[in-house]
């Protein structure tokens, strides 16, 4: 499985009233043995067409 599509699956199964960060997607990642960078993170999210944390939140 690539880093990006890793990314796509942890954003499709977060919490929709308390979306992941790039850092806590940074920080799930390193745990799964990926190393990389947060900047990296949303460079990957954006080329994916994800939006930001604070935009991909919604609110019932």
């Amino acid at each position: 499985e690539s880093v990006k599509e890793r990314i796509r699956a942890l954003v499709s199964a977060e919490n929709p009233k308390k979306p992941l960060s790039d850092q806590a997607i940074v920080n799930q990642l390193r745990s799964e043995g990926i190393d990389i960078a947060r900047r990296t993170v949303a460079k990957y999210r954006e080329m994916m067409n994800i939006l930001s944390s604070s935009r991909r939140k919604r609110v019932f």
